[in-house]
C-alpha cells in the first residue's frame, strides 16, 4: 500500500490517542506487525498486515513493532522497523526504515527492530500494565515475559516491574468496533466496487462457462480499482452452493442451476462481504424462486432490526423465524414454528448465524455479548446480514424439486441513528431485478 495520506495520518494519530487514554499513564502497549509467511520453498504468500497494527500505524511492512508509552518525554509513539538495506530493497522493494517511520508515518521516534530487545527493560520500567495479547505472536511472548521476570528480580533496587499483561482485545478491539467517518469512507468504497463486481459477474454468467471464469471477472473488477479479495471468493454452482465454504471454483455451470457467489473486495485494509445467488440461465425456476423468496424475506426482516439500542441478537432471531415459517410453507419442515426453532429443526437447512461485524477483518473484532447478554447496537457499527437455506442433494423425504438448491443473500449494513443503511445496495436482489440485470 502507498504511504498514508495526510488524512490517514491524522486518523491513525487519533486512534493512538484514544488508546493511550484508555491504557492510562502507567500502562504501555506493544503491538507487533505481521510476519511474512512461506508459501513454498523461498516463495512467500502476498503480505497482509496485522489488522491491529495497521489500524494504529498505517505501516505496511513485516517484522515491525509499535510501542505506545504514555508520558514518555521523547514521545509516546515508537516504531521499530527493518533497517534500510539497499541490496534487499533491489530484490524485495523499498523499506521505510527508522527515518521513514518518523517522516512518513508520524512516529515520535524510529528504531531498527533489533534494538527493541535492548530497549525493552527501560521501556517497561515503572509501568504497571503491559497491553499486549499473549499467544498471538510467540516470537515476542518469550522476550516480553523474560524481561518482566528480570525487572521483578531487581525491582527492590529500582523501578517497579509491570504487575500484569492486559489483552488488547479488551481495549483496542472495542475501539475498532465503532467505525469513524474516515473508516466508513473506505468501507463504502470497498462496498461500491464489490457491488459492481457482483453485477459484472451476473452479466458474464452463461450456461457452459466455468466457476473460475466468473471468479476472474470479479477479481478483475477489484484489480481495476486498486483492490484485492478480502477473503477467498466462493463461486459455487448447482450442488456446490450447498457447501458453505466452497473454494474450489472449478466446476462448469449448467443450464438450470443456481450460482452462489460470496465475494468482497478489500480497499486499504477494509473489506466488503457480499453474497448473491442467481440463475445461470437468467431465469429462476419455480422451486428456486420459492426458496429464494423465503431467504429474501428473512434478510429484509433481519436488516430492519439493525437500529441503535436493539439487541444484536435480534437479526438472527428474526431471520430464523422467517426462514422456519418459509420451510413449513414449502413443506420442508412440519410442525409448530416456535417448537421447530426451540428444537433446532431448522438447522438442517440453516446451520450458520445471520451476521458478523465487518471492517478491517471480514469477521471483524468486537464482542457480541456484554456481561453475558447480547450487546445492543450502536451507531457506527457495521454488520453483515446473510441468511440462507441449503437443501443438500441427498436430503431424504422431501419434494425432489428442491434438492440441490443452496441460496444465501448477504449485504453489509451500517447502523445509524436514522436506521439501517445498506452499503451494498448496488447489487440487485429482488427476483425481477436480478433477472433484468442478467439480461442487460
Amino acid at each position: 500500500m502507498p504511504i498514508p495520506t495526510a488524512v490517514e495520518l491524522t486518523e491513525t494519530a487519533a486512534r493512538r490517542a484514544r488508546l493511550l487514554q484508555t491504557i492510562g499513564a502507567q500502562g504501555i502497549a506493544i503491538v507487533p506487525a505481521a510476519r511474512e509467511v512461506i508459501r513454498n520453498r523461498d516463495s512467500h504468500y502476498k503480505f497482509r498486515q496485522d489488522s491491529d497494527f495497521w489500524y494504529l500505524t498505517g505501516f505496511n511492512e513485516p517484522d515491525a513493532l509499535a510501542v505506545l508509552a504514555p508520558g514518555r518525554k521523547e514521545g509516546a509513539f515508537l516504531l521499530f522497523t527493518r533497517p534500510r538495506d539497499k541490496a534487499r530493497e533491489i530484490w524485495d522493494g523499498r523499506r521505510a526504515g527508522p527515518e521513514g517511520a518518523v517522516s512518513d508515518y508520524g512516529a515520535d521516534q524510529g528504531f531498527v527492530i533489533d534494538q527493541f530487545e535492548t530497549m525493552l527493560p527501560k521501556l517497561l520500567a515503572g509501568r504497571t500494565q503491559i497491553f499486549y495479547t499473549l499467544g498471538e505472536h510467540p516470537q515476542w511472548d518469550a522476550k516480553l515475559t523474560a524481561t518482566v521476570r528480570e525487572i521483578r528480580e531487581v525491582s527492590r533496587r529500582g523501578p517497579d516491574a509491570p504487575s500484569s499483561f492486559v489483552s488488547l482485545d479488551t481495549t483496542l478491539h472495542e475501539q475498532r468496533l465503532i467505525k469513524t467517518p474516515a473508516e466508513l469512507q473506505l468501507i463504502r468504497k470497498a462496498c461500491e466496487v464489490s457491488a459492481a463486481a457482483h453485477v459484472r459477474a451476473m452479466r458474464a454468467t452463461k450456461p457452459g462457462c466455468w466457476e473460475w471464469q466468473v471468479a476472474a471477472e470479479i477479481h478483475n473488477e477489484f484489480e481495476q480499482n486498486e483492490m484485492e479479495p478480502g477473503y477467498g471468493s466462493i463461486v459455487g454452482g448447482g450442488d456446490n452452493a450447498c457447501i458453505l465454504h466452497y473454494k474450489e471454483n472449478e466446476a462448469q455451470l449448467r443450464d438450470g442451476d443456481l450460482l452462489l457467489i460470496d465475494a468482497g473486495g478489500e480497499y486499504r485494509g477494509y473489506t466488503a462481504d457480499i453474497t448473491r445467488t442467481f440463475p445461470v440461465n437468467g431465469k429462476y425456476s419455480g422451486a428456486q424462486k420459492e426458496v429464494y423468496e423465503v431467504v429474501l424475506a428473512a434478510q429484509k426482516a433481519a436488516i430492519a432490526e439493525l437500529k441503535p439500542g436493539i439487541s444484536s441478537a435480534r437479526p438472527h432471531e428474526e431471520a430464523t423465524r422467517a426462514l422456519t415459517e418459509g420451510l413449513v410453507a414449502l413443506g420442508l419442515l412440519k410442525g409448530d414454528v416456535t417448537e421447530l426453532i426451540a428444537t433446532e429443526k431448522h438447522r438442517q437447512f440453516y446451520m450458520h448465524g445471520t451476521g458478523h461485524w465487518l471492517g478491517l477483518d471480514v469477521h471483524d473484532v468486537g464482542r457480541y455479548k456484554l456481561e453475558g447478554r447480547p450487546r445492543p447496537f450502536q451507531s457506527g457499527m457495521v454488520m453483515t446480514v446473510e441468511p440462507g437455506l441449503y437443501i443438500a442433494p441427498d436430503t431424504a423425504g422431501i419434494d425432489p424439486r428442491f434438492l440441490g438448491i443452496g441460496i444465501r443473500i448477504e449485504d453489509d449494513v451500517l447502523v445509524t441513528d436514522a436506521g439501517p443503511e445498506v452499503l451494498t445496495g448496488g447489487v440487485p436482489k429482488d427476483v425481477a431485478e436480478v433477472e433484468a440485470a442478467m439480461r442487460a
